[in-house]
């Protein structure tokens, strides 16, 4: 974890230095924000409505919450309600030759980013990068979809969206509350009262819980039940690898790396050598010569799609899905029947 976010999320000593000499710049930031929000609600700045109805999956902050899961819930659960869906994404960490960029069956997250990828092998859904969103969105409506996901995009105001989905991870929060770079928000809590629905990842500290939300709300569960070798494809469950393999070495380059090593620990797996890297990092062979070859290593699916061309046989991933519970599900299912006009 880089020095900036332990002191946006774990109160790092290095706050008393670094919050008062960046604060300036946060206040530039939100004035430049608020400006920006302030010009589309009077109008001045334009928001396209498009022919399929939008839906917009984001977050107030930066770093890994729990939103492309929730993207691949959301392809599912449209799929099972009669729509075609698309997905849209900014495309973070790739180089298309193009932009928009349609995702093809082998598509590189070199070429796309990591998370675009990993909803198009997922889901076998169609899925446009690049940073003007209408334009994929665009692109996905002339290949036959009725509905856009968008990952990631909340402040993304240009683009209108029919429905708005916060997701926040349940145990970082809000981190220290500043905007950025400050803090780790892009925008105020205020904000979620502005959304159709806030999804927590995992249950929140009711003690640490938003003051006055009012939007509806969810909590969402992340459940691993396999694990999946990434050079042969081979697939077992997560029951019978742990019982296989009493010690494991682990990696993650996702927004809250500890998450991932909290999950594998709460399955009984021993974690004989970790190593957390940053969000979206390019991994390359040398990013693993010291670990021992003798010992299984886990990784996320965000991950693995980025190791591929150079995996080794005992190199395995760990591929998780959305839960919520009946009652959850039904309200997440009414409220798309009632935005999306089913």
């Amino acid at each position: 974890m880089r020095l900036i976010e332990k002191v946006w999320f774990r109160g790092h000593s290095a706050k008393w230095l670094l919050v008062p000499l960046l604060l300036p710049l946060t206040l530039l930031f939100y004035f430049i924000s608020a400006l920006r929000r302030a010009l589309f609600t009077v109008g001045l700045k334009k928001s396209v409505t498009l022919t399929a109805p939008v839906i917009v999956v984001g977050n107030i902050g930066i770093g890994g919450n729990g939103k492309t899961p929730m993207v691949i819930y959301l392809v599912k659960l449209t799929r099972q309600l009669g729509f075609k869906p698309g997905v849209i994404s900014r495309g973070y960490g790739g180089n298309a030759p193009h932009y928009p960029y349609l995702l093809k069956e082998d598509t590189s997250a070199n070429i796309a980013g990591d998370e675009p990828v990993l909803i198009h092998q997922r889901c076998q859904v169609p899925v446009a990068v690049g940073s003007n969103r209408i334009a994929s969105a665009q692109l996905l409506i002339e290949q036959g979809c009725n509905v856009i996901i968008s990952d990631d995009g909340l402040q993304h105001y240009r683009l209108a969206r029919a429905l708005e989905l916060i997701v926040v991870d349940a145990k970082r929060l809000f981190g220290n509350g500043f905007l950025l770079p400050a803090g780790p928000l892009r925008e105020g809590r205020w904000r979620l009262n502005k959304s159709d629905l806030v999804i927590f990842n995992g249950s929140p500290n009711t003690e640490l819980w938003p003051r006055k939300l009012t939007t509806p709300n969810a909590i969402m569960q992340l459940t691993a039940k396999v694990v999946c070798n990434i050079k042969t494809g081979e697939r077992i469950t997560l029951s019978t690898f742990v019982q296989n393999n009493p010690q494991v070495n682990a990696i993650a380059g996702i927004g809250d790396p500890q998450r991932f090593f909290d999950t594998l620990s709460a399955q009984q797996l021993c974690l004989n050598n970790t190593q957390s890297f940053v969000d979206h990092h390019a991994f390359c062979l040398d990013d693993f010569s010291h670990f021992n070859d003798n010992i299984p290593l886990l990784m996320t699916e965000k991950d693995a799609v980025k190791c591929y061309g150079f995996s080794q046989a005992h190199w395995w991933y760990l591929p998780v899905d959305t839960r919520f519970s009946a009652i959850e599900q039904q309200k997440i299912t009414e409220l798309l029947i009632t935005k999306l006009a089913v």
